[in-house]
């Protein structure tokens, strides 16, 4: 039978906080600690040894400890790679400000990239126009692309923008490259302001594809309405962000 007593901790360890108001700490939730220790041993990108090599060095079933690896993948304590599971490093920390994703990553010391999915015209739906300042039927650019940090896929974009604000954007844009820069530096376009809405979500199985995730993985939605410094509306961005792999900061001041 497996062991219910809980392990040693340390004064503020995640094991005093997972035990409930009866006091008996989920097995896996004990395993889990123990494992998480050993992370910290181990360091980012360090091989954990197997489920059965876990299993035995804590005498509960393999099941117990592959409980504690999923939420600890979920965490974005862990991730899968070629050789097994290894290590994972901090989480990406993205403001939530008018600054691009290229600026925020490059901030951490990692490299920014995109892989383009597609560029499409087509006309704008009734429901699109406003938030973009298009009228219904005109002409709208949908450009989307994979978000990586260091080749490592963590997001995917859609930004939706009137063909008349960015004619040449199937010939002048890089792909790869920030989408702001490119309306600031080519066309004199700064932005204003904009409204987020943020929320977490489960990936479809098509974005869960192009990202290189489990469907079941959490993911973090932003919903962006920009504007223009003269108050104009001009794109609507909607981004899907690994929730393992990203947290999201502001600085906040009283009104």
């Amino acid at each position: 039978m497996e062991d219910q007593n809980p392990p040693p901790h340390r004064p503020g360890s995640p094991v005093r906080s997972g035990i409930p108001e009866h006091g008996r700490i989920p097995k896996y939730y004990a395993v889990k600690a123990r494992i998480a220790d050993l992370l910290d041993e181990l360091g980012e990108g360090g091989l954990l040894p197997t489920e059965r090599d876990l299993a035995e060095r804590y005498e509960v079933a393999r099941e117990t400890v592959r409980q504690a690896l999923r939420e600890l993948l979920l965490e974005g304590r862990l991730r899968r790679s070629g050789r097994g599971t290894v290590v994972a490093g901090p989480k990406l920390e993205q403001p939530l400000s008018l600054a691009s994703y290229t600026e925020g990553v490059r901030r951490q010391g990692r490299r920014p990239g995109r892989n383009l999915i597609g560029l499409e015209r087509f006309p704008c739906p009734p429901d699109l126009a406003p938030g973009i300042g298009a009228e219904a039927g005109e002409p709208v650019w949908h450009l989307e692309r994979v978000l990586l940090a260091d080749d490592e896929r963590v997001g995917l974009e859609s930004t939706y923008i009137r063909v008349a604000r960015v004619p040449h954007l199937d010939v002048d844009f890089k792909p790869d490259s920030s989408f702001y820069g490119y309306l600031h530096d080519s066309l004199g376009i700064s932005f204003g302001d904009a409204d987020e809405k943020l929320e977490t979500v489960l990936a479809t199985p098509r974005e869960a594809l192009l990202i290189g995730t489990p469907p079941a993985l959490p993911m973090l939605l932003i919903h962006r309405f920009s504007r223009d410094r003269d108050g104009r509306p001009l794109e609507r961005v909607r981004s899907l962000y690994r929730g393992d792999r990203f947290s999201f900061t502001t600085h906040l001041r009283p009104e």
